[in-house]
């Protein structure tokens, strides 16, 4: 398959310029909104400039946002040294963006208050419309008029998830239109049903393919929309208690999920590892939509590097993770009987564990990592032995070249099993065996890669619905099914941009308050015999391991042998306190401020 990197163009921006009629003559070579909207081909590139905002994967050279590991470091699967990073406290003074760039809320894992997005979706529908009737065919309107409604819901989505009522604008507004510039925040679900019917209308209508497999289709567009629709399902269930809406979307959800599913095109035939590590994704069955990067044109990012055991990662993973993998015998840690399952230490947990974690974490404890235990889940096997370096440009810096999996099958079958199951309970059809096997199993079975067989890694059992593990620590208003799909996504989305996002929509902030003690540990070491580099007097009164009774010993240096239990990072300390309304971000005072200047009223988020 002929590799594919998509550019924006600088200059296809968000709002064509316009300016004076200084010569008489038109430009032929400037692009402006007089002289672009002229084929097919002026659409796909104005398409294009949505790419690296919608479909992220690492960034690119330093950038953070919506990134893999680096961007997503804030949700219960993590612990840092210090004082651990907290919610906002206050609304902010502002809040307003208009930039392409793809800026975000990394505590809320979305958008700013930023409505250029949404214009620059509006501007495309209004001018695919301009275009149907002499430019481009009406196959060719359907499909590109499914592309420009697609972003549209995808932005709602994000602004919806991030900030609840939202302005809704289905048309660029002018000048003129003060009141509906300035009017105040609709009701969410109002625009998730706008959504939703853009959804619905982007899986009418939009190709099977469009060119390349790289470029956005119905079976991409189905894959998003089946988390975002699983998304706002859950929320409308769990925080509004609507159930008719959740089913609504809980539904789409699940069609456009079972779409995929049934078009046979994606399978799990790679190791886990190699869907983050490749150099080349093109070929790999479980990925719909993948970010290339190539040095040669200056495509690369940073991601790899901050898995090279080199670099350091802060907050890195906590106990509480590490517990929540499931043995491999199908089984919660306190029910298997696997040998050694209950044993904590690293060693024990990679060999016991899913072989996702395996994949996932470096095998013996490391200091760079603010926990000891270390993700190398984002660069391949080749990179890991380099460590303590020199490293080749494509593990180190920000000259990484390894591709990025966008959106992969099993996000896919994990939204679909978890819409079935949701409503299941909301009166639906119950889960059958045969959607395990086609779901958590399947992904279960994944092949497993030379190195992992080498370590005697065996892949997990699969799960029964007959005989489903009865989890001593699931919580009570959760049913056993729902929390072995949860875990599986726990497992399977380990720094990627599942977790915080999951916690929010199942109504479960509440597993950020650390209230667990195991949240601010690391796993369980023998500093004498796995790390004894780090018995020396620059830790003595900072080096501390926490006993299974809960009692605390700090190094002193006579006491090395005694040095034995969980890790406890340094100066660790709880966040602060927060509230519910933390669900939801605030706007900013400036916004509200200009509101009023203009005679109007926005409303400020609940609680804030």
């Amino acid at each position: 398959m002929k590799k594919i990197i998509i550019v924006l163009l600088t200059a296809v921006t968000l709002v064509f310029s316009s300016c004076e009629d200084y010569l008489d003559k038109p430009s032929l070579t400037t692009m402006n909104d007089d002289n672009y909207w002229t084929s097919e081909n002026s659409l796909r590139l104005f398409a294009n400039g949505f790419y690296s905002n919608y479909f992220v994967g690492y960034n690119s050279s330093w950038g953070v946002d919506y990134a893999s590991l680096r961007g997503y470091t804030f949700s219960d699967d993590l612990a840092s040294s210090g004082k651990q990073g907290g919610f906002e406290t206050q609304a902010p003074s502002s809040r307003a963006a208009t930039s392409e760039t793809a800026a975000w809320l990394s505590t809320y894992t979305g958008s700013t208050w930023n409505f250029a997005w949404v214009r620059k979706s509006n501007l495309f529908i209004e001018r695919i419309d301009q275009m149907k009737d002499d430019k481009i065919t009406a196959e060719a309107y359907k499909h590109w008029s499914a592309v420009a409604r697609f972003f549209r819901g995808y932005e709602y989505s994000r602004l919806v998830s991030v900030f609840g009522n939202v302005p809704y604008y289905d048309k660029v507004l002018l000048d003129t239109e003060i009141d509906l510039m300035y009017k105040d925040r609709d009701d969410r679900t109002m625009v998730m049903d706008k959504v939703y019917d853009d959804f619905v209308y982007a899986l009418d209508n939009m190709r099977l393919s469009d060119e390349s497999a790289q470029y956005l289709n119905k079976y991409i567009a189905a894959s998003f929309i089946s988390r975002l629709m699983l998304f706002e399902g859950t929320w409308q269930k769990y925080h509004l208690n609507n159930n008719e809406k959740a089913a609504k979307y809980l539904n789409l959800a699940a069609t456009a999920a079972q779409f995929v599913i049934d078009s046979k095109k994606y399978s799990f035939a790679s190791d886990f590892r190699s869907l983050f590590g490749s150099e080349d994704l093109s070929g790999n069955k479980e990925v719909i939509l993948f970010r290339q990067y190539d040095a040669a044109i200056g495509v690369t990012h940073h991601i790899a590097s901050y898995s090279n055991g080199y670099e350091s990662q802060s907050p890195g993973p906590n106990l509480k993770l590490a517990k929540s993998f499931i043995c491999n015998d199908g089984k919660p840690y306190k029910l298997s009987t696997v040998e050694n399952a209950g044993k904590l230490n690293i060693k024990s947990v990679v060999a016991t564990r899913d072989p996702r974690f395996e994949a996932t974490f470096w095998d013996s404890p490391k200091k760079e990592s603010a926990t000891l235990l270390y993700a190398c889940k984002f660069i391949d096997r080749e990179g890991v032995k380099l460590y303590p370096g020199p490293y080749p440009a494509k593990y180190g810096s920000n000259t990484n070249t390894n591709d990025a999996p966008v959106i992969r099958l099993a996000e896919v079958v994990l939204n679909w099993i978890e819409a079935k199951a949701e409503l299941a309970t909301l009166g639906g059809t119950p889960v059958a065996q045969a959607d395990i096997d086609a779901s958590i199993n399947a992904i279960r079975n994944r092949p497993l890669d030379a190195t992992a067989t080498a370590k005697g890694i065996k892949k997990t059992a699969p799960l029964s619905l007959a005989a489903l593990p009865d989890d001593p620590e699931r919580d009570a208003d959760v049913p056993a099914l729902i929390w072995e799909i949860r875990r599986e996504r726990r497992m399977e989305f380990v720094f990627e941009h599942s977790r915080l996002l999951d916690i929010k929509r199942w109504k479960k902030i509440n597993y950020m308050t650390n209230t667990d003690p195991d949240n601010l540990l690391g796993l369980w070491v023998d500093f004498q015999a796995e790390y004894p580099e780090w018995l020396v007097k620059a830790k003595e009164g900072k080096l501390k391991v926490k006993k299974e009774d809960g009692t605390i010993v700090t190094y002193n240096a006579t006491n090395k042998a005694d040095m034995v239990g969980y890790y406890i990072p340094e100066n660790v300390s709880n966040r602060d306190a927060f509230t519910e309304r933390v669900y939801l971000a605030p706007v900013g005072n400036t916004q509200i401020s200009e509101y009023i200047d203009k005679g109007f009223t926005l409303t400020q988020t609940p609680g804030w």
